[in-house]
């Protein structure tokens, strides 16, 4: 079967997550509803969705009209939107539902944040949901039986630590937590293929967004998922590089006149240099000085992320492990994970990452000791990222 270019779909989702470990999901900025947990109908009024036998309530008709998505498949993402999501509608299950693929390893969300606005992106969501409901619509009156939800296919290779980029975690953050209050029901399952040792640590980070519900609704597929995941999509609905028939009219098995494999954003699209990040720590650090942040980690697999800036000039950083307890040690009486360097934090904001191999106590330090004029401060935000368990020890199962 040949891939047919599907104009208008447009179809994203953030990548990986939201939230700080520590604390519950925040709510989203712009009003939602708390409806009551029935299935969503894509029967009603012209122009508008209700919940079986409940009246919309006055929350989600505000957010209706405030995002316009009664014509919002009238409006089109910026064109760098369009070009650099890595997601697609991909045929239909067995069932008939719509599949939704999203395909992580060039998903480039700090570069779409750096080209157009959150609230453009957020909009680009919404039309995702209310083109994937159109498309139920559809197939209920193609197959004369109710098509209310979809299939959803993570395509998880590749996944990095730059997929846990803070402000790109808060982003998916808020899209979540509305997708959760006003689109309860459209996920009938979320698929993971290829999924990497990182990916328990990013779905911790997500989980605290989703319902009980919806978690329930993840299947993890192993080693031989091409053949699983014809148990749940024909293989003519798949592209041939995920073991189904469809692929270009030219042969090609990526399907690439269909499915949205992202990529990295031109820096010709970026509006901005940076995405303004807050703080929870400030600390001085004197002329031929330095500080040091200790975090201790419990076992290996965590995830260590931190941002920073520095007023005053540039800043050294680094991170260590310590070989003694209970004492302040050196740099060079640690083992360096990440050897020191300066940077021009004072200019353009730092970030990163780094997968704890071991347990012990990891020090992040900002090392000023090169200046001997100027004292710095240093503004910074460090969190450890633990792996959900439940998830590690299935894909273990998987891998035995």
């Amino acid at each position: 079967m040949q891939c047919r270019e599907q104009q208008g779909t447009g179809l994203t989702w953030p990548c990986l997550r939201a939230l700080s470990i520590l604390g519950p999901c925040p709510l989203p900025s712009h009003p939602v509803p708390i409806p009551p947990w029935k299935r969503w109908s894509p029967q009603g009024a012209a122009g508008s969705r209700t919940w079986p036998g409940v009246p919309m309530s006055p929350q989600h008709m505000e957010f209706r009209k405030q995002q316009d998505l009664d014509h919002i498949l009238e409006w089109q993402p910026p064109q760098v939107v369009q070009l650099y999501t890595a997601s697609s509608i991909c045929g239909h299950d067995s069932e008939g539902s719509p599949v939704w693929l999203h395909i992580i390893r060039d998903f480039d969300l700090k570069g779409l944040l750096l080209s157009v606005s959150k609230q453009q992106l957020l909009r680009d969501r919404f039309r995702s949901c209310e083109l994937l409901l159109r498309d139920c619509e559809e197939q209920s009156r193609k197959l004369g039986k109710k098509v209310e939800r979809v299939t959803t296919v993570f395509d998880m290779e590749g996944l990095g630590l730059k997929h846990l980029w803070k402000p790109g975690v808060e982003f998916a953050q808020e899209f979540l937590s509305t997708l959760e209050a006003n689109y309860p029901e459209l996920l009938k399952r979320v698929i993971i293929v290829k999924a990497p040792k990182l990916f328990p640590v990013a779905f911790n980070l997500v989980k605290a967004c989703l319902r009980e519900e919806t978690r329930k609704k993840v299947v993890i597929l192993g080693d031989n998922w091409k053949q699983d995941l014809h148990k749940f999509i024909s293989p003519d609905q798949l592209p041939a590089v995920f073991g189904g028939t469809m692929t270009d009219p030219d042969g090609n098995p990526k399907c690439l006149t269909k499915i949205n494999y992202g990529g990295e954003v031109p820096k010709s699209y970026h509006r901005r240099q940076q995405v303004r990040l807050q703080y929870e720590h400030t600390v001085s650090v004197g002329r031929g000085s330095s500080q040091q942040v200790e975090n201790e980690i419990l076992f290996p697999g965590c995830v260590l992320r931190w941002q920073f800036a520095s007023d005053g000039g540039d800043i050294g950083f680094g991170v260590f492990l310590k070989t003694k307890m209970g004492e302040r040690q050196r740099a060079g009486e640690m083992t360096a994970v990440l050897p020191s360097q300066r940077y021009n934090a004072h200019l353009v904001p730092e970030d990163g990452s780094l997968t704890c191999a071991e347990a012990g106590v990891y020090v992040l330090r900002f090392d000023n000791t090169f200046s001997l004029v100027h004292s710095k401060h240093v503004s910074y935000t460090v969190e450890v990222l633990l792996p959900d368990q439940t998830l590690l020890e299935k894909m273990e199962d998987h891998s035995r």
